[in-house]
């Protein structure tokens, strides 16, 4: 029963969140500037047909009639109809949110394991050189933009090597391999970003548990390295980077803007660039509300692992 009523306590602070969330990309998307009308028609369209226009979309409304009629929409699976394309909302961001998991989903396999690998490798080799080598390149990949190292991948494996294609979209109908070849060069600037991260963690989660009392009395219990490893640092060392592998969980989803523009690939970050450009407010709420869903998901996942894997943590809250 305690575990049921932490997961709706999680739950109603998610609600919460994603309601203020809703609030906030609706007062963010009112302030756009340009017209809708006008984005839509052109600039040399006449000021009628831009205020039928606008008339017709209902942009002309009062706002608090305008987050209304939306939000509800919102919670009847209404997503609205997209002022460019003229179109229901929901297939676009169906479709684009299934290319940026294809696309998330290579990074993440990559970084998850590689960065705790990395940041276990640095903790139990800390202060020689494989420490340091791990860390500063670490961190060298962690500060250079996403613009910056896939211009450079797109230079050397694409343009001189000819590895991997200029595109990251794979021909229709592309098998699962196929899709993985042309995905694989643009995860790597998203590996770059998060690997720094994770393994930073881990090794400091790593640190801490090696020289903690429990860490002491296993081994004078008579446990060897590797049991002691096993059995007793590693649960408790790679509990912190759980949160963090869930907090940027959300960025892999959300933070695809510059990898996907930059490679011409169809996804979530793209479509929301494409939307805000074109003031299309339906689609680009809609977007950004599916990526809080995926980020605030995420999370309440990570707290229940957390929980799971730390008997000492309660899912309450108390000790």
């Amino acid at each position: 029963m305690r575990l049921y009523r932490a997961i709706l306590y999680r739950l109603m602070l998610a609600v919460i969140t994603l309601w203020l969330l809703s609030v906030i990309v609706f007062a963010g998307c009112q302030i756009l500037p340009g017209d809708v009308g006008r984005a839509i028609l052109g600039p040399f369209a006449d000021a009628r047909s831009v205020a039928a226009l606008n008339h017709q979309l209902g942009v002309d409304r009062p706002l608090l009639v305008q987050y209304w009629s939306w939000i509800t929409g919102m919670l009847h699976g209404n997503m609205g109809q997209s002022y460019t394309y003229r179109a229901p909302v929901a297939p676009f961001i169906g479709h684009a949110l299934l290319n940026s998991l294809k696309l998330a989903g290579i990074a993440f396999v990559l970084v998850v394991p590689l960065g705790i690998l990395g940041g276990v490798v640095a903790a139990l080799r800390v202060n020689t050189w494989v420490d340091r080598t791990i860390v500063i390149a670490g961190l060298s990949a962690t500060v250079v933009p996403e613009f910056v190292s896939g211009i450079v991948f797109i230079m050397v494996f694409s343009i001189w090597l000819r590895i991997f294609p200029l595109t990251a979209t794979p021909p229709s109908h592309a098998g699962f391999f196929t899709t993985i070849y042309y995905l694989l060069m643009p995860s790597i600037p998203l590996f770059m970003i998060l690997f720094g991260y994770i393994a930073r963690m881990a090794r400091a989660g790593m640190i801490e548990a090696l020289t903690s009392d429990y860490t002491r009395t296993a081994v004078l219990k008579g446990l060897t390295y590797r049991q002691v490893i096993w059995r007793h640092v590693l649960r408790n060392a790679l509990l912190p980077t759980i949160t963090v592998i869930a907090t940027q969980t959300g960025y892999l989803i959300g933070g695809l803007v510059v990898v996907e523009t930059l490679f011409n690939y169809h996804g979530i970050g793209s479509l929301i660039f494409a939307a805000a450009k074109a003031k299309d407010f339906p689609m680009l709420a809609a977007g950004i509300l599916v990526i809080g869903v995926v980020y605030v998901g995420a999370n309440l996942i990570a707290d229940l692992l957390y929980s799971a894997l730390n008997p000492r943590i309660s899912f309450g809250g108390r000790e």
